[in-house]
């Protein structure tokens, strides 16, 4: 619907018509009034007398501009220019996101915080407003969003892409979860697809979810069939087939505003969050206090930092309320940078190294090494360290990495859960055929991918149905064989088959055993033979 602004109309106008054309009551709501001077006009009767003037105005229509709209979806609405084609695949899409209002609402109401800063640089970019709709279908707003393919954050970056367009990656910081910058690196590599495609904004789309090269050969597989080239007609995986039927329905939802409404929470077309920059490295819960603002929502709108802090490295940016960004912004300018973190004075023992230190303290030897201007990694005991420490519990952050994984692996998925230390030489594909679960379950109920590697010593929790109820706590071991050692011996000494370590180490009992051979091994702790 078109709005306008109306300029004030003369008394004497007024009194001789009893309504404007537009004016009705459906569209009052949708004008505005501004005054300005009445011009004065000499009376046709009389063109000498100044007491018979008769005032008219001009009636002026301005049409607002998309920025200029109430609601942030008018404003993206306005803007559309895709095509949407009645074909079967958006279809489906577009009558699934129709049927699931929730979800919408949902959706919604995650976009709401982050939306204005996707669209105003989409904007100044000069490129197709669809794309703000895009994360909806990567990852309905989830800034935490975490995929089996190990992709993050709400535009859903694997690491290598990532890193190649700017987004760093460490133990305190995954930019792939900063929606500033992952938007802006979004937007670079969707640019250069759509380059890369001589424009055809379906394909960068396409080549968006399932890599450049792909979509590459399935256009030269159809140029040397004869067939056309367009993203309909491309042979490509599955999810890629939906994916952009997805954006597509979205838009055409959104294109139909009127019919579609309530589907769209509206959203503010203003600002919602601005930016506060830190020269040095600053403790989330410090930073909520100072800006009056609840941790856990001060951490929600900045989920790429891992831990209890930013990283030692400055500067670091905090998105924030309007209103809570000018109070950290006010005690920030004041503040010295020792007073961002809390500090603590730790006397080195025999035997410390500052990895052991660091760890005791859950932050980084780097972290320390730039507090006290230690370029080697060599203390000795008795020195003294300063190491920057959390302001609060370290359960109280429940959105660090670590409290995440905590929530996670508490989540009940089965009747009985099992914990599996891990030993060098463990994979995923291993652990689920040891217990005999989904690999893709595993890696989830882990807050994992299916291919991420595993360390030694990290704990995985495994769900067991009721039907194969564990008999105690299983542990996986290397054992190094013997000399005069058997399958049947090992076997008995661990409680476990010879069948079950044939299958762990893909072996066969008539293979001989060497002394010095290392198998894998999967025990129950409470049942080892302790006499063999």
């Amino acid at each position: 619907m078109k709005k306008w602004l109306a300029i004030a109309i003369s008394s004497s106008i007024l009194s001789g018509c009893s309504s404007f054309p537009w004016q009705n009551e459906s569209e009052a709501v949708d004008v505005a009034v501004q005054t300005i001077p009445e011009v004065p006009v000499a009376s046709p009767v009389d063109e000498d007398s100044e007491t018979k003037q008769e005032t008219i105005s001009e009636v002026a229509e301005v049409e607002l501009t998309p920025q200029q709209e109430a609601d942030l979806w008018l404003r993206i609405k306005r803007q559309l220019t895709f095509e949407a084609p009645e074909v079967p695949r958006l279809v489906s899409q577009r009558n699934w996101y129709l049927n699931n209002p929730t979800y919408m609402e949902r959706v919604a109401k995650r976009a709401q915080p982050f939306m204005y800063l996707i669209v105003d640089e989409i904007e100044r970019r000069n490129m197709p407003l669809e794309l703000a709709l895009l994360p909806i279908v990567e990852s309905a707003f989830d800034p935490f969003a975490y995929s089996h393919g190990r992709a993050a954050g709400v535009w859903q970056f694997i690491p290598g892409t990532a890193r190649h367009y700017g987004l760093e990656i460490n133990w305190w910081y995954d930019g792939r979860r900063d929606v500033y910058a992952a938007t802006h690196a979004a937007l670079d590599y969707l640019d250069a697809l759509q380059k890369r495609f001589d424009g055809d904004w379906l394909h960068a789309l396409a080549a968006y979810n399932s890599g450049e090269g792909r979509v590459a050969n399935a256009i030269r597989k159809n140029k040397r069939a004869g067939k056309p080239t367009d993203f309909w007609s491309l042979d490509l995986p599955r999810e890629t087939r939906a994916y952009v039927p997805k954006l597509l329905a979205l838009a055409d939802i959104l294109k139909n505003y009127d019919d579609y409404a309530q589907h769209w929470l509206p959203i503010d077309n203003k600002p919602y969050l601005a930016i506060v920059e830190a020269q040095s490295q600053i403790d989330l819960a410090k930073a909520a206090e100072m800006a009056e603002l609840d941790l856990d929502t001060l951490h929600h709108y900045n989920s790429a930092y891992n831990r209890w802090a930013t990283d030692p490295i400055g500067p670091h940016r905090l998105l924030l309320p309007v209103e809570h960004a000018e109070k950290l912004q006010a005690w920030l300018t004041t503040a010295d940078n020792k007073d961002l973190v809390q500090w603590t004075r730790h006397k080195v023992k025999s035997g410390e190294s500052l990895l052991v230190i660091a760890k005791q303290y859950h932050t980084t030897a780097k972290a320390i090494q730039q507090a006290n201007n230690i370029s080697g990694h060599i203390i000795r005991a008795g020195d003294h360290l300063l190491v920057p420490v959390a302001t609060r519990d370290l359960d109280d952050y429940s959105l660090s990495a670590d409290q995440r994984l905590v929530t996670k692996q508490s989540q009940s998925r089965g009747a009985y859960k099992v914990e599996h230390e891990v030993v060098r030489g463990d994979t995923l594909w291993d652990i689920s055929r040891e217990y005999n679960v989904n690999l893709r379950k595993l890696a989830s109920w882990n807050g994992m991918a299916p291919t991420d590697p595993l360390r030694p010593g990290r704990k995985l929790v495994v769900w067991l149905p009721q039907s194969e109820k564990p008999s105690g706590v299983v542990r996986s071991l290397n054992y190094k064989v013997r000399s005069g050692d058997s399958l049947a011996r090992i076997a008995s000494r661990f409680n476990v088959t010879i069948n079950d370590i044939e299958k762990w180490n893909q072996i066969s009992r008539s293979n001989y055993l060497q002394p010095g051979q290392q198998l894998k091994l999967y025990v129950d702790v409470t049942r080892l033979n302790t006499q063999s």
